[in-house]
C-alpha cells in the first residue's frame, strides 16, 4: 500500500501541470495565429477581437463559481467535467466555419477553464502537505510562467506549418488521456457539506463578466464598468449575510491574503501588458515573423524555470514574502533596464538581456503570491481561495492591459509607446512592492 501511494502522489502533480498548461496554451495560440484566423475565417477587427473576449468573459466570470463548484461536488469530479467541457469547446473551435461558430465555441471553452484552473491548485492542496505542497506550488508557478512563453512558439509554429486549428484539435486527446489518468491516480476528494450560494454564483458571474467586458468595450464602457462594480458591490453584501457564501470573507480576515490578492492583481497588470506589447514591438519594429517572436521570449522562458524550480528551497529557508519581496525588486530592474537599454537596434541588448533579469524576476515570484493566497486554508475554504487566487490573476491581467494601452494611446511612434508602457507597467511593479512591504511582510514576520 505504501508504494502504491508514492506512486500515486507521483502522477498526481503532472496530470494538474499538463491541465494548467493546456489553459494557458490556447489564448497563446489565438493570439500568434490571430492573423491565420482572420484569414480563413473572414474575420473583421472586432469578430477578432472577440475570439478572445468570449473566452475571458466567461473564463473570467465564472472562476470564482468553479473554485467553489470544487468544494461542494468534489474537486475530481469537477475537475473531470472541466476537462470534458474544455475539449468539446476545443473541438468545435478547430471546426469553426464561422465568426458565430468560434466565438461561441470560445464562449464554451471558457466555461471549461474556469471549472479547471482552480481545481488544478485546489487539487495541489488536497494531495500534497509541508514541503512537497511548496515544491509542488513552485512548479504551479513555473507552468504559469512559460506556459504563456512556449504558447506563443507552439501558436506560431501551428500557423506557420500545419493549421492553426491543429492547435486546438491537439487538446482533445490529450484532455482524454488526461481524464483516464485523473480516474487511475487521483483519489476522490472530500465534499464539504453545504449549499451552492446560488444568489451569489449569479451576481459574481454577471458582475465578474460585466467588468471584463466594460474593459475591453468600445461603447457604453465608463457605465458597463460602473453598473458592474455595482453588482460586485451587492455580491460582496450578500456574501457577509448568507452562511455558505461563495467566497469565504473570512479569507481576507488574513492580511498575508488580502495582500497577496493585491500584489497579485498588480503583478498580474504589468506582466500581462508585457506580454502583450513586447510581441508587437518584435514583429512592427524588428520585423520578427509570430514563430521567431515565440522563440524571441526563450529568454524569459528560461529564467522563469529555473528560478520558479529554486523558489520551493528559497521559501524553505527565507520564507515566502522575502522572496516575494526579492522577486518583485528584481522584475522592477529588469523592466527599468528595458526602458534604459532599448533604443530598438538590437533584440540581444535592448530586449534579451532585459528578459532574463524579468524572467528570474517573474520566476521568484509567482509562486509565493500563489502561497500566500492560500495559506492557513481549511479544506472546505481551498476551492474558493483557489478560484480567488485565478480570478485575481485574471482580473489583474485585463485591468492592467486595458489601462496601460489606453494611457499609451496618445503616443506616436512604436519606440516610444512602447517605452512609455513598460514604465507604467515598472510603476504598478513598485506599488506591489510597497503593498508587500506594508501589508504582508509585518504579518508575515510575525506568524514565522
Amino acid at each position: 500500500m505504501e508504494t502504491i501511494a508514492v506512486r500515486k502522489t507521483d502522477w498526481i502533480l503532472p496530470i494538474i501541470l499538463i491541465n494548467y498548461f493546456m489553459i494557458l496554451l490556447d489564448n497563446s495560440i489565438v493570439f500568434t495565429g490571430s492573423v491565420r484566423i482572420a484569414a480563413d475565417l473572414n474575420l473583421n477587427a472586432i469578430q477578432l477581437t472577440w475570439v478572445s473576449n468570449a473566452y475571458a468573459l466567461t473564463f473570467g466570470g465564472l472562476l470564482l463559481f468553479g473554485g467553489r463548484a470544487g468544494d461542494i461536488f468534489g474537486r475530481r469530479r469537477v475537475f473531470i467535467l472541466g476537462m470534458v467541457i474544455f475539449a468539446i469547446g476545443s473541438l468545435f473551435v478547430g471546426t469553426a466555419t464561422s465568426a458565430t461558430h468560434i466565438i461561441v465555441a470560445r464562449f464554451f471553452q471558457g466555461v471549461g477553464s474556469a471549472i479547471l484552473a482552480p481545481s488544478t491548485l485546489a487539487l495541489i492542496l488536497d494531495n500534497y502537505k509541508d514541503k512537497s505542497r511548496v515544491k509542488a506550488i513552485a512548479l504551479y508557478g513555473a507552468t504559469a510562467g512559460v506556459g504563456a512563453s512556449i504558447g506563443l512558439v507552439l501558436g506560431g509554429f501551428f500557423a506557420s506549418v500545419f493549421s492553426w486549428r491543429d492547435g486546438f484539435f491537439i487538446n482533445i486527446p490529450i484532455a482524454i488521456l488526461l481524464i483516464l489518468a485523473t480516474l487511475k491516480f487521483i483519489g476522490a476528494s472530500q465534499k464539504v457539506k453545504a449549499k451552492m450560494d446560488i444568489i451569489g454564483s449569479l451576481l459574481s458571474i454577471l458582475g465578474m463578466s460585466a467588468l471584463i467586458y466594460g474593459i475591453s468595450a468600445e461603447n457604453f464602457q465608463v457605465p458597463i464598468i460602473i453598473g458592474a462594480i455595482m453588482v460586485l458591490g451587492i455580491f460582496i453584501l450578500v456574501e457577509r449575510k448568507i452562511s455558505t457564501p461563495l467566497i469565504p470573507l473570512s479569507l481576507f480576515h488574513d492580511k498575508r491574503h488580502s495582500g497577496a490578492y493585491l500584489a497579485r492583481f498588480l503583478f498580474t497588470g504589468a506582466s500581462f501588458t508585457y506580454w502583450f506589447v513586447t510581441p508587437q514591438l518584435l514583429q512592427t519594429h524588428f520585423g520578427f515573423s509570430p514563430l521567431v517572436t515565440g522563440f524571441a521570449f526563450f529568454p524569459l522562458t528560461i529564467a522563469v524555470f529555473i528560478f520558479s524550480y529554486q523558489t520551493a528551497r528559497l521559501t524553505e529557508k527565507y520564507g515566502n514574502t522575502k522572496v516575494l519581496i526579492t522577486g518583485l525588486a528584481i522584475s522592477i530592474v529588469g523592466y527599468a533596464l528595458t526602458v534604459i537599454l532599448n533604443t530598438g537596434e538590437s533584440y540581444f541588448i535592448g530586449i534579451a538581456i532585459p528578459m532574463i533579469v524579468i524572467g528570474i524576476g517573474q520566476g521568484l515570484t509567482l509562486s509565493p503570491l500563489t502561497s500566500l493566497g492560500v495559506v492557513d486554508t481549511t479544506e472546505g475554504e481551498a476551492g474558493s481561495a483557489s478560484g480567488l487566487v485565478n480570478t485575481i490573476h485574471q482580473m489583474g491581467g485585463s485591468v492592467g492591459l486595458a489601462l496601460i494601452t489606453a494611457l499609451a494611446s496618445h503616443i506616436s511612434g512604436n519606440l516610444a509607446t512602447y517605452h512609455f508602457e513598460v514604465i507604467l507597467s515598472t510603476i504598478i511593479l513598485v506599488i506591489a512592492l510597497v503593498v508587500t512591504l506594508v501589508v504582508i511582510y509585518p504579518v508575515d514576520s510575525k506568524s514565522n
